[in-house]
Order: structure tokens, then sequence, then C-alpha cells
């Protein structure tokens, strides 16, 4: 059986996934028979790591976005030369077409 485009894009279906893992775990912590202060330290090592998981994938995202941001600066500046060339190509067979 084929698979269905149900209208979700992979990204979409990631994030609630990563949202409801996120919540699953914060219940778990607040449900779970532990002291306030142990649930308050699991709750911030929790956000410790989600903050440095976060800052990791923004550098990485960064990193993507230079290195897209150069490709296409060269492209652009390939596209620019051939174009050059072929409009001097134009004016030197319209020189010789008028002679």
């Amino acid at each position: 059986m084929a698979a269905e485009d149900n209208g979700y894009s992979a990204g979409a279906v990631a994030f609630a996934f990563l949202a409801g893992a996120v919540i699953g775990a914060g219940a778990a912590l607040l449900l779970a028979p532990q002291s306030g202060a142990e649930t308050r330290k699991l709750l911030r090592n929790y956000a410790e790591k989600a903050e440095e998981e976060a800052l990791e994938k923004a550098k990485e995202a960064r990193v993507a976005l230079d290195k897209a941001i150069e490709q296409g600066k060269q492209f652009v500046n390939e596209k620019k030369t051939v174009l050059t060339a072929a409009f001097e190509a134009g004016k030197e067979a319209m020189k010789k077409g008028s002679v």
C-alpha cells in the first residue's frame, strides 16, 4: 500500500514528538514521589540540557546558513560571468553586422 500524504511536514511531526516528550517528562517529574527540591533540581538539569542542545542546533543552523549564502554568492558570480561574456559576444556580433 502506498504511503499517503497526510498534510503534515516532517518538521511538524518532529516538533510534535519533541513537544510531547517534554510535556511527558515534565508531567512524570511533577507526579513522581520525590521532594520538591529534588524535582526542581531535575527540572533545572533538564532545562540546562535543553538549552545546551538548542544552542548547539542554533550553531549548526548558522553554519548551514553561512554555507548556503556562500554557495549562492558563488552561483551568482558564475552566472554573472556567463552573462557578461554573452553580452560582450552580442555587442561584437552587432559591430560586425553593422560594418
